[in-house]
């Protein structure tokens, strides 16, 4: 057997913590180990109990596996907290086996300092820990895919968005739960060109069949090789906001009276059309509408009734007009409206049956009193010639006054 003088010197030199025990106490311990214990001097370590510096909940395990007796045995790599010199606490991963030294039973004992990384570790699982009670608790959804557009993994805010447990998404396609695939195309068409979208509006189908607005923000997923791998991200369910902002766009675009679009909205929409119309040659016809003594009607029904009138006008009016034409309020009892691709006879029976229709109503006051009302129409139709949208307004205008000075209740043609 080697001499113990030789042991210091094979020890001394290891880059582990070395340490040799006799009856519970340390009677040799190499350079690392009196680092690990942080001790300036061997009297601070040699001699001392191994208790001394072990964390009393880690007692009754270290002194199990150091008093053991005989040659027949090994302690296999186990983590202690220590507690050095200077009272710091430190974790070590130790082992021990016996041996003879200076002709006496020891125990050799190893140990590395795993102090760092049990730091870590422990930050890691207060991370985990944070993360996950983020990923429960959070009211967006996150998802997964693979490259094939199937569901790997959804978060449970999918509970409260959609209404289904994970396990009924995960396995199926993302495209499922869309009413329409072609929101799910355009979203993945735009992932492709740019790696990710932010905010990217779309609409699913919760379990129960309602359809609600979603906010999605998402990325492509590669593999080591580069080729699309799927796709990662959140979504969440704005269908309030939506529901704001439409009503905030009706409020802005759309007269509160008579729920036609007001006079920005129609100038706005207007100028695109003829813009298109000139563009494309195609033909579009303005009718100018005014309500034939209308003040008189405020003056006698007071303007409770005016709006009500306005109301009615309004509402009859429609009933003559396709979807793709455009009705606005211009201002008081002014109303304009534009009939795209029709020609002037189209438009001419337009207006008449407006006409008619409007002197066929039996209107009534608050006492029950019965009135009849007429209107006025001035038309006119784009012209090559027309370089703005203006140029139609003045030859409406002009007609519509030629059909009020020669008797109202009539529809008058410029061009």
């Amino acid at each position: 057997m080697p001499p113990d003088s030789f042991y210091h010197s094979l020890f001394d030199i290891m880059p582990v913590a070395v340490a040799i025990i006799i009856d519970g106490k340390f009677v040799y311990a190499n350079a690392t180990a009196m680092s690990l214990l942080e001790a300036n001097s061997s009297e601070q370590v040699i001699g001392q109990a191994v208790a001394e510096f072990v964390h009393p909940l880690d007692h009754t395990r270290s002194h199990n596996r150091l008093s053991k007796t005989g040659f027949e045995w090994s302690n296999a790599p186990s983590q202690f907290r220590l507690r050095a010199v200077s009272g710091s606490l430190k974790m070590i991963l130790a082992s021990s086996v016996p041996m003879s030294y200076e002709g006496r039973d020891a125990i050799l004992l190893t140990g590395m300092n795993m102090t760092e990384q049990a730091e870590m570790a422990e930050q890691l699982r207060v991370s985990e820990q944070n993360f996950r009670s983020l990923f429960e608790n959070m009211q967006d959804v996150y998802y997964r895919t693979d490259a094939k557009g199937i569901v790997q993994m959804v978060g449970p805010g999918v509970r409260s968005v959609l209404g289904f447990e994970p396990q009924e998404i995960e396995g199926k396609t993302a495209e499922s739960y869309y009413p329409q695939t072609s929101d799910r195309d355009l979203m993945k068409k735009a992932i492709m060109k740019n790696g990710k979208v932010a905010d990217f509006p779309g609409q699913m189908v919760r379990k129960d069949g309602r359809i609600i607005d979603i906010s999605i923000s998402s990325r492509a997923l590669y593999d080591d090789s580069g080729a699309f791998a799927g796709i990662e991200g959140i979504y969440r369910d704005v269908t309030q906001r939506k529901m704001m902002e439409r009503e905030l766009q009706r409020l802005a675009t759309t007269d509160p009276l008579t729920n036609i679009a007001n006079r920005r909205a129609f100038l706005e929409q207007a100028d695109l059309i003829f813009k298109s119309s000139q563009r494309y040659l195609s033909s579009m016809n303005m009718l100018m509408l005014d309500l034939d003594f209308f003040k008189a009607i405020n003056d006698k029904y007071g303007h409770l009734g005016g709006d009500k009138v306005l109301t009615r006008f309004a509402q009859t009016v429609a009933l003559e007009l396709r979807d793709s034409d455009l009705f606005g309020r211009i201002g008081g009892e002014e109303f304009c409206i534009l009939l795209q691709q029709s020609n002037q006879q189209e438009a001419m029976n337009v207006a008449e049956r407006i006409r008619e229709r409007v002197h066929s109503l039996f209107l009534k006051n608050t006492e029950g009193e019965s009135f009849t009302l007429t209107v006025s129409i001035g038309m006119t139709t784009n012209l090559a010639s027309d370089e703005r949208l203006g140029r139609l307004f003045e030859r409406a205008d002009k007609a519509l006054y030629e059909a009020k000075n020669s008797g109202r209740n009539r529809v008058v043609w410029r061009v």
